[in-house]
């Protein structure tokens, strides 16, 4: 059974994506950037070593749009914050190990997904931090009970986010992978660049 990338991603429409990095450099060319941003990603991360799944917001409007490549499965992202999402995500898309990763990390490559993946040969999760306290990247193995208040009480957007993350997961065997830069800002996108 072959493993499961999921590609959390938004309708690249201004003012709904990329609000952070939209109030530096105008909303629409935030939009603009995501949606080439993941576009190219997409086309990276294509392997067939996992399935790519991309999971889509707002609901409806994601799972209709043509922005994305129809030769994709999609699924709702649904209600909650992001930990809510992923955790639904991380539950029930597809069976065995399964990896999250946003759409504004342009440094990731289809060999820091295959390193997430044999990570989860030995370890229960993995994460790929970012240099922010956040993470690029979570994974699961699967192969026992996921507890009830995963990826609850984390402090989003902080330098807290993956120790929170962690806390979630307190038996579990984690492994790291590479750090990797998420693009929030115009700094961010420079630094990508």
């Amino acid at each position: 059974m072959r493993p499961t990338l999921v590609i959390m991603l938004k309708e690249p429409r201004p003012g709904r994506v990329k609000t952070r990095l939209g109030r530096e450099i105008g909303m629409t060319a935030a939009a603009w950037w995501f949606r080439h941003q993941t576009a190219r990603l997409i086309r990276r991360l294509e392997d067939p070593r996992w399935r790519l799944v991309l999971a889509v917001a707002p609901d409806r409007a994601g799972l209709a749009s043509r922005v994305w490549p129809a030769h994709l499965p999609r699924v709702a992202q649904g209600q909650g914050d992001l930990g809510a999402r992923m955790a639904r995500l991380l539950r029930g898309v597809g069976q065995g190990p399964i990896c999250i990763i946003g759409g504004d990390i342009p440094g990731i490559r289809a060999a820091h997904v295959a390193r997430a993946f044999a990570a989860l040969g030995a370890h229960d999760a993995v994460f790929g931090p970012a240099p922010d306290g956040g993470y690029w990247l979570i994974g699961l193995k699967r192969s026992g009970g996921i507890p009830a208040r995963f990826l609850g009480d984390v402090r989003w957007s902080t330098e807290h986010a993956l120790q929170d993350s962690c806390a979630t997961l307190p038996d579990a065997r984690i492994a790291y992978v590479d750090t990797l830069r998420d693009v929030d800002t115009a700094a961010d996108l420079a630094q990508a660049r």
